[in-house]
């Protein structure tokens, strides 16, 4: 019990002791705790910012056709064969529809045809949609800028985008053909009436893409009651992986059926991501590394002003490894003090900008032409908030080891000479 005594007052007084010899330049302290409070602002605010651009850039492209989960045949994802079909896919839709509510839920069937006006003719991708669903799981129903969408399940009629319309100079009310090949191997052949024409901002949806109403899609390509995929959007992207936990339990009794999520099926989203990040970091590292040099300084010249009282300290018993400890907890509490100022303003910030909103000049024009929002909302987490400041935190403290591995080479005699 006196052993425990004595070590928790000698933890005291060196606390004691540090927190004082860090106070004994008022004006050499502050500086270099407003460097670290300065940067702990910035880090907590631009990785906030990043994550909330993160978060907007992941749910708008998943949201405009992929949605953030798909339940499909396996092997279809890389290999979209018409053959590659899901039994009875309405059905299955229905289900899913019932075991997870707060998910929007439509089936969708896809091939590859030839599609023709009466001067021109493309290689194109046509999507049979229901009509009365996929709107929940895709943005090009709301991106019309000619006529309207789907809206009879079986009717012949097509969505294309402006691009498609414009190499194949049709409007809407034109009459368009296109021809395939079915299911069974047949020829598939339509002629389909443009009642919309859509405008997603991106150059190659609105180039190769058009839709018709699956029950259409599914009379023309001999599918039956089949289809290819049935994508699902979620609320919170939080919420992805238990939806296709619980996808892949209702499934499981359906042979040769996956479940894939918004990284299997967007890869390069995710590389890109990885990759913005990594280049963002490079830009943290140069302002984290100049905090370190600015407390390696600091702590530099403390011990070099302090060598002759050290010299008499070391003189009386004290070992160097006890007072290279001080510096190192001199240290400890001087970055503490601006890890907990600058993550208390960095969040106060980005808690006024998440609820305001952070734009960009010009991006109100970019988000109206490609449907994204005007601002971008910081999102304020746990690992926004103290990833950058952390690693503050951690840099200055092993800046702090070279002043204090100096003290392990001072001799208490020479020291007590110095000037």
């Amino acid at each position: 019990m006196n052993s425990q005594r004595h070590n928790k007052s000698a933890i005291g007084l060196s606390f004691r002791l540090a927190w004082r010899n860090i106070w004994r330049q008022k004006r050499r302290t502050w500086l270099t705790a407003l460097a670290m409070i300065f940067s702990n602002v910035l880090l907590v605010f631009m990785i906030s910012v990043q994550f909330g651009s993160y978060d907007m850039m992941i749910n708008n492209t998943l949201s405009m056709f992929s949605g953030q989960v798909q339940v499909q045949r396996q092997g279809y994802q890389n290999d979209q064969k018409i053959r590659q079909s899901v039994e009875n896919i309405r059905g299955l839709a229905v289900s899913i529809r019932d075991r997870l509510p707060l998910a929007k839920v439509a089936a969708r069937a896809s091939a590859f045809v030839l599609i023709s006006s009466e001067d021109r003719s493309f290689g194109s991708q046509i999507v049979g949609v229901e009509p009365g669903h996929e709107p929940g799981v895709s943005t090009i129903p709301g991106l019309l800028s000619e006529g309207r969408y789907l809206d009879d399940p079986a009717a012949a009629e097509i969505v294309i985008g402006s691009v498609m319309a414009r190499n194949l100079k049709v409007a809407v009310g034109d009459e368009l053909k296109f021809l395939g090949s079915g299911r069974d191997g047949s020829f598939a052949a339509g002629v389909v009436n443009v009642v919309g024409v859509f405008d997603s901002g991106s150059l190659d949806v609105d180039r190769s893409l058009a839709e018709v109403p699956l029950g259409y899609f599914q009379d023309a390509f001999a599918m039956g009651d089949s289809g290819h995929v049935i994508v699902l959007s979620v609320p919170d992207l939080n919420s992805v992986a238990t939806v296709v936990e619980t996808l892949r339990e209702a499934v499981a009794s359906q042979e040769r059926l996956v479940v894939l999520d918004w990284e299997e099926l967007m890869p390069g989203l995710k590389q890109a991501i990885q990759a913005d990040m990594t280049s963002a970091w490079f830009m943290y590292a140069v302002l984290i590394v100049l905090v370190a040099f600015s407390v390696l300084n600091t702590q530099l010249m403390s011990v070099l002003e302090r060598t002759r009282e050290f010299g008499v300290i070391m003189a009386l018993g004290i070992k160097s490894r006890r007072l290279a400890l001080l510096v190192l907890l001199e240290t400890l509490l001087m970055a503490s003090v601006g890890l907990i100022i600058g993550v208390l303003l960095g969040s106060f910030l980005s808690a006024y900008f998440a609820h305001t909103g952070f734009a960009y000049p010009g991006m109100a024009e970019l988000g109206e032409k490609f449907n994204m929002p005007p601002v971008i909302y910081p999102a304020l987490t746990p690992l926004s908030v103290m990833l950058g400041p952390l690693v503050v935190f951690l840099f200055s403290l092993v800046a702090a080891i070279y002043p204090a591995l100096k003290l392990y080479g001072l001799r208490p005699v020479e020291a007590m000479r110095a000037v």
